[in-house]
């Protein structure tokens, strides 16, 4: 079974709000991004990344199952809980082989331009200060295509 994609909204954000309210997730990853306003997204858009503490139906939700969701720090918006900025950024980091790596980019961009030409404010775990230092360069010249 899958939940239908986002070409039948004008947003991601009104996309999440009708297909997920009521279930019980955590966006996360590319998904949190979106919905925290940090990442566009894709046109017709069909994956959603989500925490769960049981695996559901949807094919096309990434689940990322987890005992409970006591050590996530999570946002609410509009109804639907996701991870916070610092929680995300560290959770891509940390599954840096198997996220969406433009996505990440993207929204560290945003970040950065955002916020003075700064990272200040984000608290990256140490243990994955390493990679956030490899990639921090190619995310502030994200949007620089000369």
């Amino acid at each position: 079974m899958r939940i239908k994609d986002c070409s039948h909204y004008m947003s991601h954000h009104e996309w999440f709000v009708d297909v997920l309210t009521g279930l019980d997730l955590v966006l996360s990853h590319t998904s949190a991004l979106e919905l925290l306003g940090w990442f566009d997204g894709y046109v017709r858009e069909t994956k959603i990344d989500a925490y769960v503490t049981q695996l559901g139906p949807y094919e096309n939700i990434n689940y990322f199952l987890i005992d409970n969701f006591d050590s996530l720090d999570i946002v609410e918006i509009d109804g639907l809980r996701c991870t916070s900025l610092n929680q995300t950024i560290n959770d891509m980091l940390r599954d840096f082989d198997i996220i969406d790596e433009s996505s990440l980019a993207q929204g560290l961009s945003d970040y950065y331009h955002d916020h003075g030409c700064s990272f200040d404010g984000l608290i990256i775990d140490p243990r994955y200060a390493d990679r956030f230092e490899a990639i921090k360069d190619w995310a502030v010249e994200f949007y620089n295509y000369e």
